[in-house]
């Protein structure tokens, strides 16, 4: 990872492993919020040349310290600086709105040294959609940059009539300031330091500053992190590795959350999807709910507030439609692009029900699906009405948007629905793990309000359901390979190529125990598992492209997926071999972290080839290692019938797995598994929720 990213809530600032702000870099960077770019420019300098980096650490979300020293300086009068006689040391962090920077200097020099440091800046405030290269526009003017001693404010007059400011501040006197640039003479003895803090930020309209105490601030974000973690289940084994995932996992989601009034949610992920996203955002939640339920509730509510009202193929908007993605910029908020929200995604909708029914499982919480009882009724209604377009049972998508996305499942990209002769499917397309995110749904909704005393409409849901799951396998099941199809076409074709959608079946429940094995020998046999996880599409087919963004790669956050389908379907062994391979997989990315995803070249090259510009952290991606937790120990709960569905297993690689203080409903669970003569021996230690305890044949309350 060539670059380093804070953030806190909607604010993230992205530079190079020196801390600078340069055009000349493969990303984009610069500091972000609201989908504007409030500084595209921040050069650190000492008498004039850029410093030399010593240390970058990224593995701190939220705070970000740097090591950097001097390069040897002299002129025709002599020696200016020795080499590597200045250390600077770089420590950021966010806060309230706030980017803090302390810049501090300590001589080692033997003498006195006088130098200067200075800081550059410039700020264009450009739309991330052009900044992206997605779109061109109209768009508005810099304004005048205003400067004084202690303070700089650049301007900008949006066509969207929001006035934008950047206001840079410093604690310390300068010797120069100028229009983007602040500099300071500092005169050092060896061992001797000085420092100065600088706060940035990005303000619109009557928005005033919040900058507080530099301590205080750290403190109270050091503060909201332990808060997080302390709330967090314990998970302890001797696969040291696992832990690792799981602690970066947490420590990532945490960075991604964000709060637009309803509660706090994951954006999508870093750098260029920090945002709402429908599907994003729910799968999220999704992994995370042993963990945390509470980010569920608010990713809910985000949806829900976002629910479409109206029939605009502008935004590809239904009533009842569940969004794709809002931004915030100048090309969203004039409408020249159609993303203030857009709500072309095909599966957000069915996937906010099973986020729904998940959540009360996990929580017993009925009281939220009342007050969501509106958005359940429309989210349904949108299923059978707008998303089966011809009657046939299927939800199906077709783009009506000119600006809007072609593929509407989570393979997005225009490749991504191919058949097994390389022609690309012919929207409208029915995928197939829709189907059984939409059986899913109903299935679990229908259970809810029947506990509710809605047993007519309940009875409608189930009728529904086994209707569509009765179809659907006859439709989609491909007899000759023993696998399913990727999806139907314009023609109710079969798209036969093996790809990985059809494994998100295994959780739904849409599957025959016979069939449910068949799929997941397919995807952890040779031609879809790479050694590091489930390919997207299996090698040897038409589309197949190992280098590929979905047709050939390995994406965490679907092999997680896959995962849940499998512990939720005993598929015990094909579960090892994947989550083996993905925390292989994760020795070979930096600080541990499992990226967006990465191509799916086998072992034969003893190491992962990465993908050249994917998403680190990336929400989904940072979530999966905590499914691995739900898959092995088997965990199924049900609140309503206030049970918790308990078959554990260990990995090969395992002797003990602990967890502790994960919270189901009003109580705790602890559960601890041990191999005892080559068989897992399972304990409750804890068990304070009320629920029956049911593992296998036997249970333990």
């Amino acid at each position: 990872m060539n670059y380093r990213v804070i953030k806190e809530n909607d604010l993230f600032l992205l530079t190079d492993e020196r801390g600078d702000i340069v055009s000349d870099h493969p990303y984009e960077l610069g500091l972000y919020t609201k989908d504007t770019r409030y500084l595209n420019s921040l050069k650190l300098s000492v008498n004039g040349e850029s410093p030399i980096a010593l240390h970058s650490d990224g593995g701190e979300n939220y705070r970000s310290r740097i090591l950097l020293t001097n390069p040897h300086q002299e002129s025709e009068e002599g020696l200016i600086l020795w080499r590597e006689s200045i250390e600077f040391e770089r420590t950021r962090f966010i806060y309230e709105g706030v980017l803090y920077e302390t810049i501090k200097a300590t001589s080692y020099f033997p003498k006195n040294v006088t130098f200067r440091i200075a800081l550059e800046m410039d700020a264009d405030f450009t739309d991330m959609f052009i900044i992206r290269g997605f779109q061109n526009g109209k768009t508005g003017s810099r304004g005048e940059t205003h400067y004084s001693s202690r303070e700089m404010t650049f301007t900008y007059n949006g066509i969207d009539e929001i006035a934008r400011r950047t206001i840079v501040k410093w604690n310390q006197p300068e010797q120069e300031v100028q229009e983007g640039y602040v500099g300071f003479d500092w005169s050092l003895n060896h061992g001797e330091s000085n420092e100065v803090t600088f706060t940035i930020e990005a303000l619109q309209d009557a928005e005033t500053s919040s900058v507080m105490d530099e301590q205080f601030a750290l403190n109270a974000l050091q503060q909201s992190y332990k808060n997080w973690n302390d709330s967090l289940p314990v998970v302890s084994t001797d696969e040291k590795q696992f832990e690792k995932l799981i602690n970066r996992g947490t420590d990532d989601l945490r960075v991604l959350l964000t709060d637009v009034g309803f509660g706090s949610f994951p954006v999508a992920g870093l750098p260029w999807f920090g945002v709402p996203f429908g599907r994003d955002s729910l799968i999220a939640a999704l992994q995370l709910l042993p963990f945390n339920t509470e980010v569920a509730k608010g990713t809910l509510l985000t949806m829900a507030h976002y629910q479409g009202t109206k029939i605009d193929a502008w935004r590809d908007e239904q009533p009842g439609k569940i969004m794709h993605e809002i931004r915030y910029g100048e090309l969203a908020n004039t409408n020249q692009i159609p993303f203030a929200p857009y709500y072309g995604s095909v599966d957000s909708t069915p996937l906010f029900l099973m986020l729904l029914v998940e959540y009360v499982n996990w929580t017993g919480d009925v009281e939220l699906v009342k007050e969501l009882r509106t958005n359940i009724d429309r989210a349904i209604s949108w299923i059978d009405e707008y998303g089966d377009r011809d009657g046939d049972l299927f939800i199906e998508y077709h783009q009506e948007a000119s600006k809007g996305i072609a593929n509407q499942g989570w393979k997005d990209s225009g490749d991504s629905v191919v058949h097994r002769n390389g022609d690309y499917a012919k929207s409208p397309i029915a995928l197939s793990e829709v189907q059984g995110y939409v059986y899913q749904a109903k299935k679990g909704i229908a259970s809810i309000l029947r506990t509710l005393g809605e047993a007519d409409t309940a009875n409608s849901l189930d009728k529904s359901a086994e209707e569509l799951k009765k179809k659907f396998n006859e439709a989609f099941w491909m007899e000759d390979v023993g696998f399913y199809a990727i999806a139907l076409d314009e023609h109710k074709k079969q798209v036969g190529t093996i790809t990985s959608n059809p494994g998100h079946l295994l959780q739904s429940g849409i599957l025959s125990e016979d069939r449910a094995k068949k799929v997941a020998s397919v995807l952890a046999g040779e031609k879809m598992f790479s050694g590091y996880g489930i390919r997207t599409m299996g090698e040897g087919e038409a589309g197949y492209n190992p280098m590929s963004y979905h047709d050939g790669s390995v994406w965490p956050h679907d092999n997680s997926m896959i995962l849940l389908g499998m512990g939720k379907s005993n598929l015990q062994q094909e579960m090892d071999t994947v989550i083996q391979g993905l925390i292989e997989a994760s020795h070979h990315f930096e600080y541990d972290r499992l990226p967006e995803l990465y191509c799916g070249y086998d072992q034969s090259l003893n190491k992962v080839v990465p993908y050249p510009v994917a998403c680190s952290p990336q929400a989904w991606a940072a979530g999966t290692p905590l499914t691995f937790v739900q898959s092995l120990l088997g965990l199924y709960p049900d609140s309503l019938n206030k049970t918790i569905n308990l078959n554990p297993m260990l990995l090969s690689s395992m002797n003990e797995f602990h967890i502790s203080n994960m919270r189901l409903g009003n109580g705790i669970l602890s559960v601890s598994i041990k191999r005892m003569d080559g068989k897992a021996d399972v304990t409750v230690t804890e068990n304070t929720t009320g629920w029956k305890v049911e593992q296998g044949l036997k249970t333990t309350v």
